[in-house]
């Protein structure tokens, strides 16, 4: 069974704009999205996807998914490449809407509206 949510991606390319996107929440879907096997990371009300073959494919770090994570309460400033997925996390762990305190963030840090 698959959950239909809203995402926060946000691409390596500084001149990618980054979106806010509705999405079927599954393996599939997310491994596309990041371009290979997914490694994720959790913490409070959300998570984030991430390649986890990142570095062994050197894809270019990820300034501003490590900036909004750092931000959050983490410091993976190294473990970001490539494209991030940002979902947010049910009490039993499951996938959930983005939370909107990440999306404010975001366009604060950030300096614009999310593209849809």
């Amino acid at each position: 069974m698959s959950t239909t949510c809203t995402a926060l991606v946000i691409p390596a390319r500084l001149g990618d704009a980054l979106r806010a996107v509705a999405l079927e929440a599954t393996t599939d879907t997310l491994q596309r999205l990041v371009g290979g096997h997914l490694e994720s990371v959790s913490r409070g009300d959300w998570h984030v996807y991430l390649n986890a073959e990142g570095h062994l494919m050197n894809l270019p770090p990820n300034i501003r998914a490590a900036q909004l994570i750092h931000e959050a309460g983490l410091d993976l400033s190294d473990a970001a490449r490539g494209t991030a997925v940002f979902l947010g996390r049910t009490e039993r762990g499951g996938e959930a809407d983005v939370p909107e305190h990440l999306l404010r963030r975001a366009e604060e840090m950030f300096g614009s509206p999310l593209a849809a």
